[in-house]
């Protein structure tokens, strides 16, 4: 397994599940917790290959899986940043 750290946080590769899920729950994770408020930039794909040691197709997945999921949008020219009211990130909705 593989483990690439950030801001004290390491992460280990599960060898069963695809790196480009893993890398995307982990972006998901640091939008939940407010690591990257809403209208900041997430981390590019040239930042995402450094951090994880992933292959930029692969970072390119986590961003447009984001994107889809309506977690980020795209400004182009300027990179992805962190949606307004995140769908799917955390607990905001109450029943």
């Amino acid at each position: 397994m593989s483990k690439h750290a950030h801001a004290g946080e390491v992460i280990e590769f599960a060898p069963d599940i695809p790196r480009w899920r893993q890398v995307a729950e982990v972006v998901r994770g640091r939008i939940a917790d407010g690591t990257y408020p809403p209208r900041t930039r997430v981390p590019s794909v040239v930042q995402l290959t450094s951090e994880f040691g992933v292959a930029n197709a692969t970072a390119h997945k986590v961003l447009r899986a984001l994107r889809e999921e309506g977690l980020t949008y795209t400004e182009p020219g300027l990179g992805s940043f962190v949606a307004e009211r995140p769908r799917n990130a955390g607990a905001e909705e109450k029943p």
